[in-house]
């Protein structure tokens, strides 16, 4: 340890995460010490019940009720608490009393991040939130500094391990959406109301917060397009298998070009949606509750980041990174390092993206179906690049319907919207099964 001084560490929460941060403070105290160049003292943990049952055995004496009292003469305060409010209003508090924040709160980051970078910019402090996404694995501070002097092009996240999870053991073994959630539920991946997760919100927060960083601009959730996958079922997984890919939640964060809104023609669009992945990319093979980031830059090129994406100890691993580093600046000394949103890029709708897209219909068996889809796609502008029929047959052996798998070239999203809408109006098509991005090929 190069200097005498302590410094005070104040914990909000401990939940998994939290009692995992206070585990590893008090058992490896000297370790930390010798790295940040100062001892970190844990002087208290606020909590809602002090008697609560937590994951880690933790001295009574350092548990509270008070938390504003707790921050008020902290250095650093680690706020994983969860939630808006009151993490937003504690986390003031704690930098005007001029301290550095660590948090993990995706949910806070994502939506009130900005006002927050804003409180500490004014009291040179810093708010570092390593943990918010993809959990152990680095990904904030490489947008954040290494790549700072790159141009970011692309972003893909697998950036939520229960949709990972239920996906994989759906493309791996043929089970059914309902089946792997439960068993997601029992093992502990999903919640007993897993909407946040199947629905695309929880990765919808993370998509805003790695594109905010990407590209220097204040992304707000709402800007984020999402979709979940309760509506990925076997079907649409045979489907996506025959034709040689297999069905991820991504996270898709890109730089668009000859945008008319902005003066540089630049913008950028942000989506998450189940998306088909070529089976030889490097996301295709992230499985069971991992997550895994890959970044597409000017410069450096192609990046992966790969790891477990939650879990107590692990996302604990990503918080006391930060904690390590708000020391190391408070030995330094200096104003804190604040966030560059000053590229200001316009956010596009989803309607101004091009991609690929594998469309599945169920439509009548009867000659000239084809032909008419074919026509249906031309007039919207939609080109054909493969197309597999199939007939269904009924179990007792009659047929009336055929499936029909089809994968465009690239076409913009709003074409491709329209067209798909005309199908579904045009008396051939019995049924839209799916409609599915084709990323990263």
């Amino acid at each position: 340890m190069t200097d005498d001084r302590r410094l005070r560490v104040a914990l909000l929460g401990a939940g998994s995460v939290g009692s995992q941060v206070a585990a590893l403070l008090l058992t490896h105290q000297d370790e930390l010490a010798d790295r940040a160049g100062v001892a970190l003292d844990l002087v208290g943990i606020a909590v809602r019940d002090v008697d609560a049952p937590r994951d880690a055995d933790l001295p009574r004496e350092l548990f509270t009720t008070d938390a504003e009292g707790l921050i008020v003469g902290a250095d650093i305060v680690i706020e994983l608490m969860g939630g808006i409010e009151p993490a937003r209003e504690y986390i003031a508090l704690a930098l005007n009393s001029g301290a550095d924040v660590v948090t993990g709160n995706k949910a806070l980051v994502a939506t009130h991040g900005s006002e927050l970078f804003d409180v500490a910019d004014q009291v040179g402090a810093t708010v570092s939130y390593e943990a918010a996404v993809a959990g152990a694995i680095p990904i904030i501070r490489p947008l954040r500094d290494s790549l700072a002097g790159d141009r970011v092009q692309r972003i893909m996240g697998i950036v939520n391990g229960t949709t990972n999870y239920i996906l994989d053991r759906m493309d791996r073994e043929g089970s059914d959406f309902d089946v792997v959630l439960a068993d997601a539920q029992r093992l502990g991946y999903a919640e007993a109301d897993p909407t946040g997760d199947v629905e695309g919100f929880d990765a919808a927060q993370k998509a805003a917060i790695l594109a905010s960083l990407a590209f220097h601009t204040a992304v707000p959730v709402d800007a984020v397009h999402r979709e979940g996958i309760t509506a990925i079922d076997k079907t649409v997984m045979d489907a996506a298998r025959g034709a040689g890919y297999v069905i991820k939640l991504l996270a898709v964060c890109e730089r668009l070009e000859g945008a008319a809104e902005s003066p540089t023609g630049e913008a950028i669009s942000v989506r998450v949606a189940p998306a088909l992945v070529p089976r030889d990319h490097p996301l295709a093979s992230v499985h069971g509750a991992n997550n895994a980031v890959f970044v597409q830059a000017e410069a450096a090129g192609n990046l992966m980041f790969y790891g477990a994406g939650a879990g107590g100890v692990q996302t604990a691993s990503a918080v006391l990174g930060d904690v390590v580093s708000a020391a190391r600046r408070h030995i330094a000394g200096g104003v804190g390092v604040g966030e560059s949103t000053r590229a200001n890029l316009p956010v596009l709708p989803i309607g101004r993206v091009t991609t690929r897209y594998q469309i599945t219909l169920d439509v009548s068996d009867e000659p000239g179906v084809l032909s008419t889809v074919a026509g249906i796609l031309a007039e919207g502008r939609v080109s054909i690049a493969t197309a597999l029929q199939t007939v269904i047959t009924e179990a007792n052996g009659e047929s009336g319907t055929a499936r029909l798998v089809i994968g465009t070239h690239r076409a913009l999203e709003q074409d491709l919207s329209d067209t798909v809408d005309r199908l579904a109006a045009s008396g051939v098509v019995d049924r839209i099964v799916s409609v599915l991005r084709v990323e990263g090929d």
